[in-house]
């Protein structure tokens, strides 16, 4: 506490575009490997993208070094508009006193975070069409073929108007949610088992970092079938009228996928997602505690 909620906005997404920078690559590889095998038996299609390491390797050779950088500009649009409303709402929480009261933190977060996805939905529609742009021996997924983010975000709103840019926000929130809520209700706690185990001082970073870590694995579980979720609702094609091509919604994309793909289909790219998180909440929650306390 003791820091004002707009002063938060800023450093949460200042946090946000730092963590960015450096876990981009690994959202560039969960793309690809969560939209590879799309509504696919599992054995029955090629696997150009095959676990974190060699799937980074083969985005190289396909895109160039700098491939494991695409959509890093949309990337930062969405850390900074997601992290920045996620951050100021549930400071604002924290000053109203909701945070008190039992499963206040987790409530909180969850809310500040499904807020934080509807404002950012645009910016990661149009990263994960941008991530999941490749040469066509490559490509797993539809290829939306944009030149730029720019070019990205007009040619959607000429398509598709406003409603257009919000297309997959229903896979979004609940990732989200769900995401902030077990990050928050996990990351204190393990950050105080870390300390009770006198594995760490408490307060140091190495207690901040190993919490994190803890606490990614819970996320990560949990995160994951709806980041799969997410992922194809706002890659799929669209008809003329706005509706997928692929799935209705939210509960169609589960059952489909469930049952063309089993259920690990909803785990795909999960090594990815930890890699990223482990990385990311750490680094979002150590730049953010390090510029608060500036």
């Amino acid at each position: 506490g003791g820091v004002p909620p707009a002063t938060d906005l800023v450093l949460g997404a200042t946090a946000g575009c730092l963590a960015c920078f450096l876990t981009n690559p690994l959202e560039v590889v969960k793309t690809r490997l969560q939209l590879q095998g799309e509504l696919q038996a599992p054995g029955t299609y090629p696997r150009p993208y095959r676990g974190v390491l060699r799937a980074a390797v083969a985005v190289c050779r396909a895109d160039g070094l700098w491939g494991l950088q695409k959509g890093l500009a949309a990337g930062l649009l969405y850390q900074g508009l997601m992290n920045g409303v996620r951050f100021y709402c549930y400071s604002h929480a924290e000053d109203a006193g909701w945070t008190g009261y039992t499963g206040g933190t987790v409530a909180a977060g969850a809310a500040a975070g499904a807020v934080g996805a509807i404002v950012g939905s645009p910016a990661y529609l149009v990263k994960t069409h941008l991530q999941a742009q490749t040469l066509s021996a490559m490509a797993v997924g539809h290829q939306h073929n944009h030149e730029s983010i720019s070019s990205a975000f007009k040619s959607i709103y000429q398509q598709h108007g406003v409603v257009g840019l919000w297309r997959g926000v229903t896979g979004a929130v609940p990732r989200v949610t769900v995401g902030s809520a077990v990050q928050l209700s996990t990351f204190a706690s393990a950050k105080d088992w870390v300390c009770e185990l006198q594995w760490f001082r408490k307060g140091s970073w190495a207690a901040v970092l190993a919490g994190g870590m803890v606490s990614s694995v819970a996320v990560a579980v949990a995160m994951t079938p709806f980041d799969v979720i997410s992922t194809r609702l706002y890659n799929q094609p669209v008809h003329a009228d706005g509706t997928g091509k692929l799935y209705r919604g939210f509960l169609d994309c589960i059952l489909q996928i469930s049952n063309k793909e089993g259920l690990l289909g909803l785990y795909k790219g999960i090594g990815a997602v930890y890699f990223r998180l482990g990385p990311h909440t750490v680094l979002s929650l150590f730049f953010w505690d390090k510029l608060r306390n500036m």
